[in-house]
Parts: C-alpha cells; structure tokens; sequence
C-alpha cells in the first residue's frame, strides 16, 4: 500500500480522495457521508421552518389543531441537535484521519525525500521545490480532501434551495447561476496567481527565517552579544520579511477587491428577488412561512456564492498547483538502497582512485582531475589542503553521494558503483563537519551509529573512550538523561562535548573505515590535535582518514595526502613531507604558531 501512495504519476484533484481512501476508508467514509447528509439540512430546514411557521399561524387563527405543530418543530430539534453534535464527532474523525495519516503518508514523502539523488539536495531550485511539498504533506492531503466534499456539500445545498427557490420564482434561480458564473472563474485564476505568488514568498520567508534563527538562536548568543551585530541582520530579517508580507498582501487584496465587487452584483439580486416575492405573499400565492424560507434561502445561497464557494474554488485551483508540485517531487529521481540499513561489509583491504576526475551536476570546473591514490587497511590517513581542493568531495564519492565519476574508484579491487547502498554503508563511516545534534537521551545518540545492534556495554565504552565519562557522570540521569531543551529535564552540552558525542557514535559503528571529515573545526588547533590523538589511539588496527585544513592532527597520521587543485600534489609522512619544502612545508609554516 506505501508504495501506491506516492509514485511517479501525474497527481490531479482525485489523489486527494485516493489516498485518504486508501489510508484510512471508514473515516474517510464517514466525512463523506456527513458531508452529504450536512448539504441536505439547510433545505430541511427551510422546509420545517416554513411549515412550522404556516402551523403556528395556523394555531393562532384556530384553523390548525396545537398537535400539528410538532412533527415541524420536533424536525427543527433534530436539525440543530444534530449541527451541535456533529462538530465533536467530525473533531473526533479529523483526529483519528490525521494520525493515520501522518503515520502513512507523512512517512512516504519522508522516505521519498530522504531517498532523493544527493544532487536534488544541493540544487537551490529543486530544494524549494521538495520544502514546498513536505513542508506540510497531510495538511495539503486533509485540505485537498476537505476541499473536495466542501465543493459537493455546496453543489447539492446550492442544487436543493435552487430547487425550493425555482419551484415559487423560476427566474431568480436561474439568474443566481448566470451570475455565479465569473464569480467561479475569477475565484479559480485567484487561487493559481495566489499560489504562484506564495511561491516567491517561500523563498524570502526562507530566509527570513534562517536570519530569525541567528537572531534568536542559542548557538550564536555569544556572537551577538560580542560583535553587537543583532541591529543589522535584525535590519536584513525585516527586508525579508517584508517583502514576503507584501506579496501576500498584495495578492490576497487584488483578489479581494475583484471577488467581492462581482459578488456586490449578486447581493442586489438577492435583494430584487426578496422584493419580487413580496408581491406573491400580499396576493396569497405563497405562504408566510414559504416567504421566509424562501428569504432563507436566498440570503443562504448569496452567503454561499459570494464567500464559501469562491473561498472554496480558489482552495481548488491552489491545491490544484500543489497537485503539479507533487508530480515534479515524485519524479525526482532517487539513489537505489537509500533507505537500507547498513549490511554486514565485508573485511576492508584496500582502496584505489585510478584517474578519477569529478564535477558537480551543473557545473564546469572538475573538482577532481584525475586523482589517483591507493589506500591499504589498518593505516591512518589524513587528506589536507586549502577549502575548496576537493577533500570534502572525496567523501562523498566514497559514500555514493554522487556516482557520476570518471576514471576508477576501486574497494578491494571492486569498482565502487557495483555496490550497493548497504554495502558501503557497512563499509564507511563519517563524522562529517556539520554534525547532527540529536535531542534524544545520550544513550540513543550513540546508539544510532549502529541501528542493527544495540549493546549498552560498547555505547558506554565509545563514550568514555572519547573523554565524555566525567560529562555523563555530571548529567542528571547519567547516559539517560535526553539532550537539547525538548524535554522539559533536558541538558545541553557544550561544542566541545556535543562533537565527543558524534565521533563516540562514529566509534560504535561497526564500519571498516572510519572518516572524520573536519567535525572539529570549530575546535582551537591545540584541541583539535588533542581530539584526533585520542581517536587514533583508540581506533588503532582500525582503517581512518582524517580530512582537514589544519595540520595539527595530520602529523598523527601514517601517510599524509596533500590535495590541490583536485589532484595529489604531495603524499608521505610528516617529517617527509616537511623535507619536501613544498605545499604541505608552506602550510605546517603557516600554522606552526598554533600548536606552540
């Protein structure tokens, strides 16, 4: 059933009662059954009220015994009785549909976005494309849903008081529907520029709100109180904002004053036809009650033609643009075995690049140019150079973030492209720069650096291995204790101690090498070469590549690899390459002053 939900199809306004069919059929059942049962009631009720109005004056000039009045008022009872009623239970409903599914269908686009081609994440466009679709999934799912069998609920309750309207004044109810007419369309080409105009007020919001979290965020309150620089992104926040506010407003006033300056048409209509049936009440062709249900009626369907069905037929067209945005999201192209767990690798011997030369999609510049270098296991090894030499890049060719290399990239003597997802992911493991923070127990931290096996014995060993022991005997509940400020009794760690955490994670992995790709950069050097010093001795007879720009932990390393220009311009050890006089010499000169 996953799989049906969401797939690389043309996605149209049927999807929106497929898939909640699909994930939840009795509760979408009973909403469609309400729904029809609710757009019946206000006839019903113009019906009762005009007959209870006929019966009382009926009563009241002793044609009409007092027992008559009852079926109409018990009828009016149960109409609103059952109003009163149906909010809670349609509460109830809409619960009970929103967790299935935000179970089932927030899952789908969840695994579909992490399942994306790594170049997707990396592209601007195709990003905000994929924010705009799981920004709010089961919201647009319920809303489309909603959407649908509101526009039933309002063509059957427009088709029955037209009907009771039509059966006294034939010609009123035809004129409402000639002048409903543009009204539709003007509401329809409302919602597509409402849609389109959000889209461009998506991306200012974006970054809007990554200047609100710099503003407001904890990780940079140190740098605001020190550098005093709030006034100025505070200044670029409010540009952002407002030009996305001015957008919204000005679309949505537009739209305003065109919607209700043709629905002004329709309400002097209303009032021409209360006017006209004036003349058949004082003859007597019409009852008094029919008079007023008739009058009920009118006013309900202006109510209907000028707010609820316009609102409703600009939802439409607005979910109908979702509907595109859902095709181009679905037929993004995906990486195969994204989503598997990690297998059982097999035991690592060697890696060999043979002339791998590499671009990113939509881009001129190789990053790599023929890079060649063989790796054997057991070995510590560091890849250094300047940002941008293609270091970084390394790492995520071996990962299989990208598989659109030339040359050959060969583990164990087996081209890299032949595996699959769960093989290198057995095979690899990365503490990358930008580390995730997890605001879960420290326990469960570590404990997903391997999701098959969990041993608390070796999460316990990885952490204090790293130097995190005296933190967590500080904790409150010790490896329990949940991280981060969710939980009402979580505790923060400092930088220092949230990147010990990640590389403890790394450690718990199983995986045959370990990459360390620059986790502490935030460091000073001193403490950077004191971290990697630590990790090297605890990871010893294990296969690790340090990735860095700073040299401190490069001379713990078995051979050094200098990288420039996409290419190896320098490898050997420390003292080696020192000798050389050449780029590695340069740098370590460079930096010699930060680890005196």
């Amino acid at each position: 059933m996953d799989k049906l939900l969401i797939s690389q199809k043309k996605y149209g306004f049927k999807d929106f009662l497929r898939i909640p069919f699909t994930v939840c059929p009795v509760y979408a059942g009973i909403k469609t059954l309400n729904q029809i049962l609710v757009s019946v009631l206000p006839s019903l009720q113009v019906l009762a009220t005009a007959a209870f109005i006929d019966t009382a004056l009926g009563i009241f000039s002793g044609k009409t015994g007092q027992s008559a009045i009852f079926p109409p008022l018990l009828c009016l009872i149960a109409i609103v009785t059952y109003n009163n009623l149906n909010w809670q239970l349609m509460s109830y409903i809409n619960l009970k549909m929103q967790m299935r599914l935000e179970f089932a269908y927030r899952t789908r686009i969840a695994e579909k976005r992490a399942a994306l081609e790594y170049r997707h994440v990396e592209d601007n466009d195709t990003w905000e494309l994929v924010n705009r679709v799981c920004s709010d999934p089961v919201g647009r799912l319920t809303g489309g849903f909603n959407n649908i069998l509101g526009t039933a609920n309002i063509i059957l309750r427009v088709g029955s008081l037209l009907a009771i309207l039509m059966a006294q004044v034939w010609w009123a109810g035809l004129a409402i529907v000639v002048i409903s007419v543009p009204l539709f369309r003007l509401a329809i080409k409302g919602g597509q520029q409402i849609y389109e105009e959000n889209k461009e007020a998506e991306k200012h919001l974006r970054r809007a709100n990554y200047l609100k979290g710099v503003l407001q965020g904890r990780e940079s309150v140190e740098e605001r109180a020190l550098f005093g620089y709030t006034e100025k992104v505070n200044q670029q926040w409010l540009e952002r904002y407002e030009a996305a506010r001015k957008i919204s407003v000005g679309v949505s006033a537009r739209f305003f004053v065109r919607l209700k300056g043709s629905s002004l048409i329709t309400v002097l209509l209303s009032l021409l036809i209360i006017s006209v049936l004036l003349f058949p009440l004082t003859k007597g062709i019409i009852t008094p009650g029919m008079f007023m249900g008739l009058i009920t009626s009118t006013l309900n369907l202006i109510q209907m033609m000028s707010w609820e069905l316009s609102d409703t037929m600009n939802q439409i067209a607005q979910n109908l643009e979702y509907c595109k945005d859902l095709t181009a999201f679905c037929a993004l192209s995906e990486t195969p075995g994204a989503l598997d767990v990690p297998g059982t690798g097999d035991t690592f011997e060697s890696l060999e690049f043979r002339q791998v030369s590499f671009r990113y999609p939509g881009t001129e510049k190789d990053i790599l140019k023929d890079f060649s270098l063989r790796l054997e296991s057991g070995r510590h090894y560091a890849f250094v150079g300047i940002n941008g030499a293609g270091k970084t890049t390394l790492t995520k060719l071996l990962t299989g973030l990208y598989d659109n290399y030339e040359g050959e990239i060969l583990l164990n003597g087996r081209e890299l492209k032949t595996f699959s997802q769960a093989q290198l992911k057995a095979f690899f493991s990365v503490v990358y720069q930008d580390f995730a923070r997890y605001q879960i127990s420290l326990e469960d931290n570590i404990a997903l650096g391997n999701v098959l096996q969990r041993d608390q014995t070796k999460i316990r060993e990885a952490a204090e291995a790293i130097g995190l022991g005296q933190a967590i005997a500080d904790l409150p509940q010790g490896m329990e204790t949940p991280l981060g400020k969710i939980k009402e009794q979580g505790v923060d760690l400092s930088g220092g101690q949230w990147q010990r955490l990640a590389i403890a994670r790394a450690l718990y992995n199983p995986a045959a090498v370990q990459i360390l790709d620059e986790p502490t950069a935030a460091l000073d050097p001193v403490a950077e070469s004191g971290i990697y010093e630590m990790f090297g001795r605890i990871s010893a007879g294990k296969s690790t590549i340090f990735i860095t720009h700073r040299l401190g932990a490069a001379r713990l390393a078995d051979e050094i690899i200098v990288v420039d220009d996409g290419k190896v311009a320098e490898k050997g050890n420390h003292e080696n390459l020192l000798s050389q006089k050449g780029i590695y010499a340069s740098m370590y000169e460079a930096q010699r002053s930060w680890y005196q």
